[in-house]
Protein backbone atom coordinates (compact mmCIF):
# COMPACT_ATOMS: atom_id res chain seq x y z
CA UNK A 1 0.00 0.00 0.00
CA UNK A 2 3.34 2.41 0.13
CA UNK A 3 3.57 4.19 -3.06
CA UNK A 4 6.32 7.19 -3.28
CA UNK A 5 3.86 9.12 -5.41
CA UNK A 6 1.40 9.29 -2.83
CA UNK A 7 1.83 10.66 1.11
CA UNK A 8 0.99 8.63 3.87
CA UNK A 9 -1.87 8.92 6.57
CA UNK A 10 -1.23 8.84 10.18
CA UNK A 11 -3.88 6.98 12.30
CA UNK A 12 -4.09 7.69 16.03
CA UNK A 13 -5.12 5.57 18.12
CA UNK A 14 -5.75 6.62 21.37
CA UNK A 15 -8.38 6.14 24.92
CA UNK A 16 -7.99 5.17 28.23
CA UNK A 17 -5.26 3.36 29.84
CA UNK A 18 -6.58 -0.58 29.99
CA UNK A 19 -9.05 0.08 27.15
CA UNK A 20 -7.48 -2.28 25.26
CA UNK A 21 -5.45 -0.26 22.34
CA UNK A 22 -2.12 -2.33 22.04
CA UNK A 23 -3.87 -5.59 21.29
CA UNK A 24 -6.52 -4.09 18.57
CA UNK A 25 -3.37 -2.40 17.00
CA UNK A 26 -0.56 -5.31 17.15
CA UNK A 27 -3.79 -7.55 15.68
CA UNK A 28 -4.96 -5.16 12.97
CA UNK A 29 -1.53 -4.95 11.96
CA UNK A 30 -1.07 -8.43 10.64
CA UNK A 31 -3.44 -8.06 8.31
CA UNK A 32 -2.61 -4.82 6.43
CA UNK A 33 0.26 -3.90 4.27
CA UNK A 34 2.48 -0.68 4.32
CA UNK A 35 2.69 0.52 7.57
CA UNK A 36 5.22 1.96 9.64
CA UNK A 37 4.47 1.44 13.62
CA UNK A 38 5.83 4.19 15.41
CA UNK A 39 7.52 4.34 18.60
CA UNK A 40 7.14 6.77 21.20
CA UNK A 41 9.62 7.79 23.98
CA UNK A 42 8.45 7.51 27.81
CA UNK A 43 9.98 8.53 30.95
CA UNK A 44 7.73 5.30 33.06
CA UNK A 45 9.69 1.81 33.95
CA UNK A 46 9.38 -0.50 31.52
CA UNK A 47 7.02 -3.37 32.56
CA UNK A 48 8.12 -6.94 32.42
CA UNK A 49 6.23 -8.09 29.50
CA UNK A 50 7.98 -4.91 27.47
CA UNK A 51 10.66 -4.36 25.12
CA UNK A 52 12.69 -1.37 24.73
CA UNK A 53 12.56 0.35 20.77
CA UNK A 54 9.91 -2.46 20.68
CA UNK A 55 6.95 -1.18 22.86
CA UNK A 56 8.58 2.28 23.70
CA UNK A 57 11.91 3.98 24.10
CA UNK A 58 12.33 4.03 27.53
CA UNK A 59 14.35 7.32 28.85
CA UNK A 60 15.21 8.93 31.96
CA UNK A 61 14.05 12.77 32.04
CA UNK A 62 17.18 13.49 31.13
CA UNK A 63 17.16 11.92 27.66
CA UNK A 64 13.45 13.06 27.60
CA UNK A 65 14.87 16.91 28.14
CA UNK A 66 17.31 16.71 25.39
CA UNK A 67 14.66 15.29 22.61
CA UNK A 68 12.52 18.83 23.08
CA UNK A 69 15.55 20.72 23.25
CA UNK A 70 16.04 19.24 19.92
CA UNK A 71 12.45 20.16 18.97
CA UNK A 72 11.94 16.91 17.42
CA UNK A 73 8.60 15.69 19.37
CA UNK A 74 5.53 16.18 17.19
CA UNK A 75 3.71 16.06 20.71
CA UNK A 76 4.60 15.32 24.38
CA UNK A 77 2.53 15.06 27.33
CA UNK A 78 2.60 14.15 31.46
CA UNK A 79 0.40 11.28 31.50
CA UNK A 80 -0.25 9.40 34.94
CA UNK A 81 2.70 11.07 36.66
CA UNK A 82 5.57 10.09 33.43
CA UNK A 83 5.76 11.85 30.01
CA UNK A 84 5.30 10.25 26.60
CA UNK A 85 6.52 11.79 22.98
CA UNK A 86 6.19 11.12 19.34
CA UNK A 87 9.66 11.67 17.26
CA UNK A 88 8.26 14.06 14.67
CA UNK A 89 11.12 13.75 12.22
CA UNK A 90 10.34 9.68 11.39
CA UNK A 91 6.95 10.49 11.48
CA UNK A 92 7.14 13.46 8.78
CA UNK A 93 9.97 11.38 6.69
CA UNK A 94 7.96 7.99 7.00
CA UNK A 95 4.63 9.86 5.44
CA UNK A 96 6.31 11.52 2.56
CA UNK A 97 7.43 8.27 1.60
CA UNK A 98 4.38 7.30 1.15
CA UNK A 99 3.71 4.72 4.32
CA UNK A 100 0.57 4.78 6.31
CA UNK A 101 1.54 5.68 10.47
CA UNK A 102 -0.13 4.03 13.19
CA UNK A 103 0.58 5.71 16.74
CA UNK A 104 -0.87 4.24 20.23
CA UNK A 105 -0.77 7.70 22.27
CA UNK A 106 -2.43 9.10 24.83
CA UNK A 107 -5.41 11.17 24.69
CA UNK A 108 -4.09 14.80 25.17
CA UNK A 109 -1.45 13.85 22.78
CA UNK A 110 -3.96 12.60 20.15
CA UNK A 111 -5.91 16.03 20.20
CA UNK A 112 -2.60 18.01 20.08
CA UNK A 113 -1.26 16.16 16.68
CA UNK A 114 -4.79 16.56 15.02
CA UNK A 115 -4.50 20.14 15.84
CA UNK A 116 -0.97 19.88 14.14
CA UNK A 117 -1.40 18.30 11.03
CA UNK A 118 -5.47 17.77 10.72
CA UNK A 119 -5.06 17.32 6.88
CA UNK A 120 -2.88 14.32 7.20
CA UNK A 121 -4.38 12.54 10.26
CA UNK A 122 -7.25 10.26 11.46
CA UNK A 123 -7.90 10.03 15.03
CA UNK A 124 -9.45 7.16 16.55
CA UNK A 125 -11.07 6.65 20.60
CA UNK A 126 -11.08 2.91 21.92
CA UNK A 127 -13.00 2.64 24.74
CA UNK A 128 -14.29 0.21 27.51
CA UNK A 129 -17.76 -0.77 27.67
CA UNK A 130 -18.06 0.52 31.16
CA UNK A 131 -16.54 2.64 33.25
CA UNK A 132 -16.56 -0.58 35.41
CA UNK A 133 -15.60 -2.78 33.36
CA UNK A 134 -12.11 -0.35 32.37
CA UNK A 135 -12.00 -1.07 36.16
CA UNK A 136 -11.85 -4.80 36.38
CA UNK A 137 -9.41 -4.73 33.55
CA UNK A 138 -6.94 -2.56 34.97
CA UNK A 139 -6.92 -4.53 38.06
CA UNK A 140 -6.57 -7.96 36.43
CA UNK A 141 -3.28 -7.08 34.27
CA UNK A 142 -1.80 -5.92 37.68
CA UNK A 143 0.85 -4.26 35.97
CA UNK A 144 0.59 -0.59 38.22
CA UNK A 145 1.07 -0.36 41.62
CA UNK A 146 -2.05 1.11 43.41
CA UNK A 147 -1.07 4.34 43.27
CA UNK A 148 -0.79 4.68 39.44
CA UNK A 149 -3.72 2.35 38.93
CA UNK A 150 -6.05 5.27 41.05
CA UNK A 151 -4.33 8.12 38.85
CA UNK A 152 -5.02 5.62 35.67
CA UNK A 153 -8.74 5.26 36.88
CA UNK A 154 -8.70 9.61 37.85
CA UNK A 155 -7.55 10.17 34.51
CA UNK A 156 -9.99 7.46 32.59
CA UNK A 157 -13.00 10.01 33.25
CA UNK A 158 -11.22 13.06 31.95
CA UNK A 159 -10.19 11.26 28.79
CA UNK A 160 -13.49 9.86 27.53
CA UNK A 161 -15.23 12.94 28.23
CA UNK A 162 -12.57 13.95 25.06
CA UNK A 163 -14.52 11.36 22.66
CA UNK A 164 -16.28 14.06 20.98
CA UNK A 165 -12.71 15.45 19.55
CA UNK A 166 -12.07 12.13 17.78
CA UNK A 167 -13.31 11.04 14.04
CA UNK A 168 -14.06 7.40 15.11
CA UNK A 169 -14.97 5.27 18.45
CA UNK A 170 -14.39 1.97 18.65
CA UNK A 171 -16.01 0.34 22.00
CA UNK A 172 -13.91 -2.92 22.68
CA UNK A 173 -16.72 -4.94 23.99
CA UNK A 174 -15.46 -8.31 21.59
CA UNK A 175 -11.45 -8.01 20.75
CA UNK A 176 -12.29 -9.12 17.29
CA UNK A 177 -15.06 -7.15 16.53
CA UNK A 178 -12.91 -4.19 17.19
CA UNK A 179 -10.38 -5.58 15.20
CA UNK A 180 -12.46 -5.80 12.42
CA UNK A 181 -13.81 -2.15 13.16
CA UNK A 182 -10.10 -0.81 13.10
CA UNK A 183 -8.87 -2.32 10.29
CA UNK A 184 -12.65 -1.12 8.32
CA UNK A 185 -11.79 2.34 9.40
CA UNK A 186 -7.96 1.73 8.04
CA UNK A 187 -9.69 1.03 4.56
CA UNK A 188 -12.29 3.17 4.68
CA UNK A 189 -9.93 6.52 4.98
CA UNK A 190 -7.26 5.20 2.24
CA UNK A 191 -10.92 5.17 -0.49
CA UNK A 192 -11.74 8.49 0.25
CA UNK A 193 -11.86 10.30 -3.06
CA UNK A 194 -9.92 13.12 -1.89
CA UNK A 195 -6.67 10.67 -1.36
CA UNK A 196 -7.99 8.42 -4.60
CA UNK A 197 -7.93 11.67 -6.73
CA UNK A 198 -4.82 12.74 -5.01
CA UNK A 199 -3.11 9.38 -6.21
CA UNK A 200 -4.58 9.39 -9.11
CA UNK A 201 -3.91 12.80 -10.05
CA UNK A 202 -6.62 15.47 -9.33
CA UNK A 203 -9.60 13.33 -10.52
CA UNK A 204 -8.31 12.81 -14.31
CA UNK A 205 -9.90 9.16 -13.65
CA UNK A 206 -12.88 10.81 -13.25
CA UNK A 207 -12.87 13.46 -15.71
CA UNK A 208 -12.05 11.39 -19.07
CA UNK A 209 -15.14 9.57 -18.24
CA UNK A 210 -18.24 10.30 -18.78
Amino acid sequence: MNDATKNGILYVVSGPSGAGKSSIIKRALQSVQGFSYSVSFTTRPARPDETDGIDYFFVDNTGFDAIIEKNDFLEWANVHGYRYGTSKSHVEKKLDEGYNIILDVDVQGAVNIKNVMPERTVTIFVAPPSYDDLSRRLSQRATENERDLKKRLEDAKAELAKIPYFDYLIVNSVLAESISQLISIIIAEQLKVKRVAEHLGQYTFFRNNP
